[in-house]
Protein backbone atom coordinates (compact mmCIF):
# COMPACT_ATOMS: atom_id res chain seq x y z
CA UNK A 1 0.00 0.00 0.00
CA UNK A 2 1.28 3.51 -1.06
CA UNK A 3 1.16 6.29 1.80
CA UNK A 4 -1.38 8.45 1.96
CA UNK A 5 -0.53 12.05 1.98
CA UNK A 6 -3.53 14.69 2.67
CA UNK A 7 -2.76 18.48 2.27
CA UNK A 8 -4.62 20.63 4.82
CA UNK A 9 -5.38 22.72 1.76
CA UNK A 10 -7.24 20.04 -0.19
CA UNK A 11 -9.40 18.29 2.45
CA UNK A 12 -12.52 19.25 2.31
CA UNK A 13 -14.52 20.94 5.12
CA UNK A 14 -17.79 19.36 5.95
CA UNK A 15 -20.32 21.62 7.74
CA UNK A 16 -22.13 19.76 10.05
CA UNK A 17 -24.82 22.48 11.70
CA UNK A 18 -24.78 23.58 14.85
CA UNK A 19 -21.36 25.02 14.79
CA UNK A 20 -19.69 22.23 13.91
CA UNK A 21 -17.77 20.65 11.27
CA UNK A 22 -15.51 17.89 10.05
CA UNK A 23 -12.25 17.66 7.83
CA UNK A 24 -11.01 14.03 6.92
CA UNK A 25 -7.33 14.05 6.82
CA UNK A 26 -5.00 11.00 5.98
CA UNK A 27 -6.63 7.32 6.50
CA UNK A 28 -6.17 3.89 5.77
CA UNK A 29 -7.99 1.04 6.02
CA UNK A 30 -6.64 0.08 9.90
CA UNK A 31 -6.21 3.98 11.15
CA UNK A 32 -7.95 7.43 10.45
CA UNK A 33 -7.11 10.94 11.78
CA UNK A 34 -10.39 13.46 11.69
CA UNK A 35 -10.38 16.89 12.15
CA UNK A 36 -13.58 18.52 14.24
CA UNK A 37 -13.88 22.27 14.40
CA UNK A 38 -16.28 23.47 16.78
CA UNK A 39 -17.90 27.49 17.49
CA UNK A 40 -18.70 27.78 21.07
CA UNK A 41 -22.11 26.37 22.21
CA UNK A 42 -21.22 23.57 19.39
CA UNK A 43 -22.60 20.13 20.31
CA UNK A 44 -21.48 16.52 19.70
CA UNK A 45 -24.78 14.67 20.69
CA UNK A 46 -23.74 11.49 22.52
CA UNK A 47 -23.45 8.50 20.61
CA UNK A 48 -21.16 5.17 20.59
CA UNK A 49 -19.44 3.26 17.55
CA UNK A 50 -17.42 -0.05 16.95
CA UNK A 51 -14.22 1.89 16.45
CA UNK A 52 -11.99 2.93 18.92
CA UNK A 53 -11.07 6.71 19.22
CA UNK A 54 -8.54 8.85 20.73
CA UNK A 55 -9.37 12.73 21.02
CA UNK A 56 -6.60 15.16 21.09
CA UNK A 57 -7.81 18.50 22.35
CA UNK A 58 -5.82 21.10 19.72
CA UNK A 59 -7.63 24.25 21.41
CA UNK A 60 -10.20 25.13 22.87
CA UNK A 61 -12.32 23.80 25.87
CA UNK A 62 -14.69 21.01 25.82
CA UNK A 63 -16.99 19.46 28.59
CA UNK A 64 -17.38 15.59 27.46
CA UNK A 65 -19.57 13.36 29.24
CA UNK A 66 -18.41 9.61 28.67
CA UNK A 67 -20.44 6.62 29.69
CA UNK A 68 -22.49 9.25 31.71
CA UNK A 69 -19.53 10.79 33.74
CA UNK A 70 -18.53 14.44 32.73
CA UNK A 71 -15.12 15.91 32.09
CA UNK A 72 -13.76 19.25 31.14
CA UNK A 73 -10.79 19.36 28.96
CA UNK A 74 -8.84 21.91 27.25
CA UNK A 75 -5.42 22.40 25.26
CA UNK A 76 -3.39 19.09 25.29
CA UNK A 77 -5.62 17.05 26.92
CA UNK A 78 -6.47 13.70 25.54
CA UNK A 79 -9.28 11.26 25.62
CA UNK A 80 -9.41 7.27 24.85
CA UNK A 81 -12.92 5.38 24.41
CA UNK A 82 -12.79 1.70 24.14
CA UNK A 83 -15.45 0.50 20.95
CA UNK A 84 -19.27 1.25 22.16
CA UNK A 85 -18.68 3.31 25.10
CA UNK A 86 -21.04 6.44 24.63
CA UNK A 87 -19.54 9.66 24.43
CA UNK A 88 -20.44 13.20 23.64
CA UNK A 89 -19.07 16.85 23.95
CA UNK A 90 -20.15 20.77 24.41
CA UNK A 91 -18.03 23.42 23.06
CA UNK A 92 -17.54 25.76 26.35
CA UNK A 93 -14.60 27.96 24.02
CA UNK A 94 -14.68 27.79 20.20
CA UNK A 95 -11.76 24.65 18.88
CA UNK A 96 -10.74 22.25 17.27
CA UNK A 97 -10.39 18.62 18.14
CA UNK A 98 -8.28 15.87 16.39
CA UNK A 99 -10.03 12.19 16.27
CA UNK A 100 -8.29 8.82 15.51
CA UNK A 101 -10.19 6.10 14.75
CA UNK A 102 -9.16 2.39 14.27
CA UNK A 103 -10.58 1.36 11.96
CA UNK A 104 -11.31 3.93 10.13
CA UNK A 105 -14.83 4.76 9.72
CA UNK A 106 -16.44 4.17 6.26
CA UNK A 107 -19.13 6.69 7.13
CA UNK A 108 -17.34 9.44 7.15
CA UNK A 109 -15.98 9.02 3.85
CA UNK A 110 -18.90 7.72 1.66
Amino acid sequence: MKANVVFHKDAVLNDLGGGVSRRVLAYTPQLMIVEVNFEKGGEGSVHSHPHCQNTYVRSGRFRFTVDGEPVEVGPGDTLAFPSDVPHGTLCLEAGTLLDIFTPMREDFVK
